[in-house]
């Protein structure tokens, strides 16, 4: 349900061909056309083809399904198409790419009535259907893509199209009501109000509202049409009047925070359907496509998400969970928060995750025996800098440890002799984990938890002595609270904070400053690399 400024997200696809290259199958800049395909109903669906330059031989075909444009139309029209460095990096890999605006969106007509209704799934099956009747097609799919663009990839893998064979969800959200919209069952209104703002103003074309939107400062609306004019039309459309109808369709889409507004209960309807009927895991037991997933631990609950698609599928699944926020490390940013804010990416680069994708989709779709089934979770340890490989999770050898609230904020290892201890506490609305937390980020920005020695004097919190050696932890902690309060409904939010010692601070920067991005055995922090020293990691409600 997330998304990354497409704006933003082309001048990282440029970045990736500088350091990627362009080898491959093809040489020179890949052919281009653009078309509509009639749906079994009669809708007409937008899709961009690039093809490598003189390609000589069938080869397998990448879709990007997405609800944000599926590419910018630009005034000049001598101005190269805005989807070339994207175009460039998947033909050089020796790929076919299509590009499709899912129904209600873009220069696609129809209407928009839930995220990934089951009409827009069903239509991204019939653009397989016809990827693969091509004479230039090896009859082999896959499909990628950050945020929505990956939700839509998983779904096409559910389809039980024989042709999907492999599919690379980026940051997307594998159930999205718990893990991003009622995180906790909370309301987390700023983005569904943020994201539902820019559905709309994408539903209008408004490139104007738009480019304020991307840049974050007010646009004059005549310079921007002078350079950009808002979803691409299909080549056949030369005057835009079929543009022009398929947005005025739009103008019936739903209104996510409207109808986000109204749900109180899981299984409440979300405008027309409940949640579960657009979410990755109700397709689950119908996945038939190989899975390499990327996620952040600090990008909202998609590594929850991962985690869950992989406890629960059986089929072949790579989960890599690296220190990123929104985006991995194809659009996101090294969130780590042992790093200084805006630190540079680590490896995985750019260039390397798609570079690990590609090979990934060459396995299933470009040799005639397909690679063996394989089950694993590649994982990058905060602080510590360091990359680990498991085939379960939580990882083998770890031990369960409990921990005890005590009187006077104390946490420790041993249960209070004495039953029936209490806590009083009164809530402090201004406290906060500020706008920079992995919820609020999902735009563009790096995540950001401030100190929380201010913070916590709002809070209630219990802190344990400090720790006599090394500490790694790893897994999903399990806070057992018993409350009573005058009002209902109550809410809960616990986050763990790691103090730093009065004296021998260490430097987030010490350690390891190149951690391999080649996978390690399991290990704990590295000697004199304690982890501690960093503000606080994300609450959970």
């Amino acid at each position: 349900m997330r998304l990354k400024m497409k704006l933003a997200a082309g001048l990282a696809l440029a970045l990736f061909l500088v350091v990627v290259g362009t080898g491959g199958a093809g040489t020179g800049q890949p052919r281009n056309s653009s078309r509509y395909l009639t749906m079994s109903d009669g809708m007409r669906i937008a899709v961009d083809l690039w093809l490598p330059a003189g390609h000589p031989e069938r080869i397998p075909t990448l879709i990007r399904a997405t609800r944000y444009w599926r590419v910018i139309g630009y005034a000049d029209p001598k101005h190269p198409d805005g989807a070339l460095p994207e175009a460039t990096l998947v033909t050089g890999a020796g790929y076919a790419l299509v590009l499709v605006d899912v129904r209600g969106s873009g220069a696609s007509f129809g209407t928009w009535p839930s995220p990934w209704s089951r009409q827009e799934i069903v239509d991204l099956g019939q653009v397989v259907d016809w990827v693969v009747k091509q004479p230039w097609s090896n009859g082999r799919v896959g499909a990628y893509g950050a945020s929505y663009d990956g939700n839509t990839a998983e779904m096409l893998g559910s389809l039980g199209r024989s042709a999907v064979k492999a599919v690379v969800p980026i940051s997307d959200d594998f159930d999205p009501y718990s893990q991003n919209a009622y995180p906790g069952g909370i309301f987390s209104q700023w983005f569904v109000r943020f994201w539902s703002t820019l559905d709309q103003i994408l539903d209008r074309n408004d490139i104007c509202t738009y480019a304020t939107l991307a840049s974050g400062a007010r646009q004059n609306c005549k310079a921007v049409r002078l350079f950009a004019t808002g979803v691409k039309p299909v080549a056949s459309d030369r005057r835009g009047r079929l543009l022009r109808a398929a947005v005025r369709q739009h103008a019936a889409n739903m209104n996510v925070f409207a109808a986000a507004s109204k749900v109180v209960f899981r299984d409440d309807d979300l405008g027309r359907t409940p949640p579960a009927q657009w979410s990755p895991y109700t397709y689950l037991p119908h996945l038939t496509a190989a899975l390499q997933t990327w996620v952040g631990w600090m990008d909202a609950g998609t590594v929850d998400g991962a985690l869950a698609r992989y406890a629960g599928g059986t089929g072949p699944q790579t989960v890599v969970i690296g220190p990123w926020s929104h985006g991995a490390a194809s659009d996101g940013h090294q969130a780590d928060p042992f790093d200084p804010p805006n630190a540079p990416l680590r490896r995985p680069t750019r260039a390397e995750q798609f570079q690990t994708m590609f090979a990934f989709f060459d396995g299933y779709l470009k040799r005639r025996n397909e690679p063996a089934p394989k089950r694993v979770i590649r994982y990058y340890t905060l602080g510590e800098g360091s990359w680990h490989t498991t085939t379960t999770w939580p990882p083998a050898g770890l031990k369960s440890r409990r921990w005890f609230f005590g009187a006077n904020g104390r946490l420790g290892r041993e249960q209070p002799s004495v039953s029936g201890g209490s806590d009083r506490y009164a809530v402090d609305f201004s406290a906060t984990s500020g706008p920079l937390n992995r919820w609020h980020t999902q735009a563009g920005s790096d995540v950001i938890y401030p100190n929380r020695a201010a913070a916590d004097k709002k809070l209630l919190t219990y802190t344990s002595a400090p720790l006599a050696h090394a500490l790694n932890i790893t897994g999903h902690p399990i806070v057992t609270l018993y409350v009573t309060s005058p009002t209902s409904p109550k809410a809960s939010c616990a986050a763990s904070t790691a103090r730093p010692p009065r004296r021998n601070r260490p430097s987030p920067s010490s350690g390891p400053t190149t951690p391999s991005w080649a996978p390690t055995r399991n290990r704990s922090s590295p000697a004199g690399r304690p982890n501690f020293g960093s503000p606080s990691f994300p609450p959970r409600c």
